[in-house]
């Protein structure tokens, strides 16, 4: 495995100084958002794809470094029937055509989250069972027909332009959310260009443990997020893993993301990443640092001083 960096973190750099940022702290490999929500402060999409001759100049900066692309970022929920939801399949699409001209084989997204029915505009995410059949499940129902639906055509087109991995985030909030709801997608579109971009930090949020998710997700891996979660001591105990406050709250959450090492020990995540190894991944590991209970310096030291230590090679 090889260890990478999510640039957005670095977001207040200019695209040569996160390259010699990330250089410097000895990871040779970016994984940038070329679509969706992200910051895209490093790289500029449509400039890309309209300039070969800044498309040339863009990836000597790489090439002159040493340093490559490990996968094209796009989450959102295109899947959002509003305006904004079709701003972000556009930008999906937009992201594969990039990957296209770049040589990227990989993108990393989410499945997104449709609303409850046709009449409606809010993206739900539903996750209880309480008389589940008397008046959710219909909605259910109705979402994973309008997920399979789309991602059918999306992996279509992705195919008709190269793209060789789509690794999807289980993410909070999207149809994709732990191994279980990522097999119903993947069986119900029928095509295993699509498989799981592996993040920990969201399936501890979930009380799951990400080890053995990773062994309920053989063969799927294409992408690994290094990312952890702590589940805060006297919070958790109290109200539970459902969480609604702001990230940036941390001190009245009942969980956070916290930089690798701070939330499982090392000896936890050297077993994951061979458990991870074992079950077929042996591709890149991105950081993905989002802890704010410390500052982002001090939090991708203390990632990538964990990750080098942990991933397996």
């Amino acid at each position: 495995m090889q260890l990478s960096i999510c640039t957005d973190v670095y977001a207040e750099l200019s695209y040569t100084e996160m390259l010699d940022k990330v250089k410097s702290l000895g990871v040779d490999a970016v994984e940038m958002t070329a679509g969706g929500w992200g910051a895209r402060t490093h790289c500029p999409t449509e400039e890309l794809l309209a300039d070969d001759s800044k498309l040339a100049a863009y990836m000597a900066e790489l090439d002159k470094r040493g340093m490559r692309i490990s996968a094209l970022n796009t989450s959102c929920n295109p899947l959002w029937p509003c305006e904004t939801g079709k701003q972000y399949d556009e930008s999906m699409r937009r992201c594969v055509l990039l990957a296209e001209k770049m040589g990227v084989k990989k993108i990393v997204c989410m499945s997104g989250l449709p609303a409850g029915s046709e009449n409606d505009v809010t993206p739900n995410w539903i996750t209880s069972s309480v008389t589940m059949t008397a008046y959710m499940q219909p909605a259910v129902d109705y979402q994973w027909k309008t997920t399979i639906a789309w991602w059918k055509e999306f992996a279509a087109f992705c195919h008709a332009h190269g793209l060789e991995k789509i690794a999807i985030e289980e993410f909070p909030c999207m149809m994709v959310h732990n191994p279980e709801s990522f097999w119903h997608l993947r069986e119900g579109v029928g095509d295993d260009i699509i498989g799981i971009n592996l993040d920990p930090s969201h399936l501890i949020a979930y009380g799951a443990d990400p080890i053995h998710s990773a062994r309920a997700l053989k063969g799927a891996i294409y992408h690994v997020h290094g990312k952890d979660t702590r589940i805060e001591r006297g919070m958790a105990e109290v109200n539970g893993l459902t969480e609604w406050k702001d990230v940036h709250d941390t001190a009245s959450r009942t969980w956070n993301y916290v930089a690798v090492g701070c939330g499982k020990d090392l000896q936890w995540w050297k077993e994951f990443f061979s458990v991870v190894r074992m079950m077929g991944y042996n591709g890149d590991v991105s950081l993905e640092m989002e802890d704010f209970t410390m500052s982002t310096e001090a939090g991708v030291v203390t990632s990538v001083d964990a990750l080098k230590q942990t991933i397996s090679l």
